[in-house]
């Protein structure tokens, strides 16, 4: 069982940056594909930004590409996600999901394991 602890939500104004953090309750992450989802008020989950286990590979959703980075610490701890240029659509809660395996997938339902998520809201 892996549990996912999120921090680093706010409420923030239109163009500035926040970094979300996300680390795993006594152990690493290095086993695992890491994800960035988000769910805005009234609407369904959707795809930020996944990274595959050895951080090779990422993907971003098409309203963050350019502006949010997903990244790994080198101790393998904490996955990140770095969000600049933050508009007031990006209001949503945050959940970062670990994927038993090495590939990362772009379906919220492939993830095994999930946080509890952290709110940012971006005033206009």
């Amino acid at each position: 069982q892996v549990q996912l602890v999120e921090s680093g939500g706010g409420l923030v104004q239109a163009g500035d940056s926040l970094r979300l953090s996300c680390a795993a309750s006594g152990r690493t992450l290095s086993n695992y594909a890491m994800g960035w989802f988000r769910q805005p008020p009234g609407k369904e989950r959707e795809l930020v930004a996944i990274m595959n286990r050895s951080g090779g590979y990422t993907y971003y959703g098409d309203s963050v590409k350019g502006r949010f980075t997903i990244s790994r610490d080198n101790a393998e701890i904490a996955v990140y996600l770095q969000m600049n240029s933050l508009k007031p659509e990006d209001t949503a809660v945050y959940f970062c999901a670990a994927k038993s395996g090495y590939a990362a997938r772009t379906r919220a339902a492939d993830y095994d394991y999930w946080g509890q998520g952290t709110q940012v809201t971006v005033s206009s």
